[in-house]
């Protein structure tokens, strides 16, 4: 076992929601002392890098309570129970976007915040993309954009482009530009 290993004695749930579960584990530390720490459980999510034909980023953009604030994004979106990543990235792609897709690729999985969740999402990219029409879910309001990377690029600076599952995407597309992704 790893020396920097925290060993859970115990496990108290806080609270079961739609999207997260929150607990509160104490911890054997290390050094043998005692300590606690509140954990989010999520179930994981994709998210998806969509380039059009000529080339654009499809965006959108979205009002996000937690922030109080409207950002632009790749489309993403929650993991439902035992769904592969991938049928939820097609699935997501179309529901947010309108845009199908039958090949996306697989980037890299990437922990959101491990200091206190377990949140995994899995990115994907694409620009094999079919127009159809957008099914978002009942409580979820957004507008789709498309735009070049210098665009996406000038939405980061001028934070627009606030997350980091976005920011890593246009860094991703930045150097497959130049060949080195």
């Amino acid at each position: 076992m790893d020396h920097l290993y925290e060993k859970t004695t115990k496990t108290k749930d806080i609270y079961k929601g739609k999207i997260i579960d929150l607990h509160l584990e104490e911890v054997e530390l290390p050094n043998g002392k005692m300590s606690s720490r509140e954990v989010v459980k999520h179930p994981g999510a994709v998210a998806i890098i969509p380039i059009t034909e000529t080339g654009e980023l499809v965006l959108v953009r979205q009002y996000r309570k937690a922030l109080d604030k409207v950002i632009i994004e790749i489309p993403a979106g929650k993991l439902e129970p035992g769904e592969d990543p991938l049928e939820s990235a097609k699935r997501e792609l179309e529901e947010e976007t309108g845009y199908k897709s039958e090949k996306l690729d697989f980037i890299v999985s990437f922990y959101t915040s491990p200091g206190f969740a377990n949140e995994l999402i899995y990115m994907y990219v694409t620009d094999t993309l079919i127009k159809g029409v957008s099914h978002t879910d009942e409580d979820e309001f957004l507008d789709v954009l498309e735009v070049s990377l210098d665009e996406a690029l000038e939405m980061v600076k001028d934070q627009r482009i606030h997350d980091a599952k976005t920011a890593y995407a246009i860094q991703y597309l930045q150097l497959r530009e130049l060949g080195k992704a």
